[in-house]
This record gives structure tokens, C-alpha cells and sequence, in this order.
């Protein structure tokens, strides 16, 4: 790759990683490009799908996140609880994260699964209700990360997700 193309898909990503942190994946790429000092052409030489820039600029973050939902835990619910207040934590500073589990990209798959693998150890340790599913689970901290975006109490919100998970043992 030459020196200077180089240097704007390096400008690109880091428009997009700002844009997508402060609005979502609904950010335009036309804004993206703009921001970048790059015209959009530029943009879509490098990512040829908005899906494509946005899981080039959230996979090494979540990816990460990823990990730590397969490191082995005594406490299998401590485990699956500790995931999703990171998840909360990194929602609050970055609205990307509530659409990487739901924009269709290779990403999504593995966060799903992530979180699939963890409510299955919870459950299988009594630590959560049997009845929630992993779509339930998503869909519970989907709400709670957009409700975040329009100002309601991450610790609250995320609190009340947890108890409501907790089986009654």
C-alpha cells in the first residue's frame, strides 16, 4: 500500500472510531469522510460496506472483551455478571458496542456466542433463571444500553438486569 493511501485509511479509521463511538453505526460514511479530510470515494476504497468499517474499527475492542467471556471461572454466574457490567461500562462511553451485537457483521456472531457460552454456565451453576435465553440476554442489554444514550442510570438499569437474572435457588 502506498505511503499516502496508507495515512488516509489510517485518517478514516480514526474518524470512524470517534463517529461511531459518539453516534452509533447510523453515523453517514459522508461524515465520516468529511471528518477524516478524506473524500468519500477514499472511504469506500478501504471499506467497501459501512458493516466493513465498523468491524474494522470495533473488533480489536470487543474482541478483547470476547476473551475474557472464555477465561475459566469457579463462579460461573460471577463470571456471566462481571461481562455484563463491562459491556455497561464500555456502553456508557461508547455507543458502538450496543450495535456491534446487533449489526450483522462476524463480530456479532462471536459476542453472541460469548454471551450464549457464559448464560450457559451461569444456568448450568444455578446462577441464573433457566427460562432466559441468550437472545433474551441481548435483548435485555441492547435496551439497557440505549436507554443509557438517552441519560437513564447505567448502575440502575444494569442492577436491575442482574437481579432479574438471578435464579431463586
Amino acid at each position: 500500500m502506498r505511503a499516502d493511501a496508507a495515512r488516509n485509511r489510517a485518517k478514516v479509521l480514526e474518524a470512524a472510531r470517534e463517529l461511531f463511538a459518539e453516534q452509533g453505526f447510523e453515523v453517514p460514511l459522508d461524515e465520516i469522510a468529511t471528518r477524516a479530510g478524506v473524500g468519500p470515494g477514499t472511504v469506500y476504497r478501504h471499506f467497501p460496506t459501512k458493516q466493513a468499517l465498523f468491524q474494522a474499527v470495533t473488533e480489536e475492542r470487543v474482541a478483547a472483551m470476547i476473551a475474557t467471556a472464555g477465561e475459566p471461572s469457579d463462579d460461573p454466574g460471577a463470571a456471566l455478571f462481571a461481562f455484563l457490567g463491562r459491556m455497561a461500562d464500555e456502553a456508557a462511553v461508547k455507543r458502538d458496542l450496543s450495535d456491534a451485537i446487533t449489526v450483522p457483521t462476524e463480530l456479532r456472531k462471536s459476542m453472541q456466542a460469548a454471551i450464549g457460552s457464559l448464560l450457559a454456565d451461569a444456568q448450568a451453576a444455578g446462577a441464573v433463571r433457566a427460562d432466559i435465553t441468550a437472545v433474551d440476554l441481548i435483548a435485555l442489554m441492547k435496551g439497557l444500553m440505549q436507554s443509557m444514550q438517552e441519560g437513564a442510570n447505567p448502575a440502575v438499569l444494569l442492577e436491575i438486569v442482574l437481579k432479574g437474572l438471578q435464579s431463586s435457588r
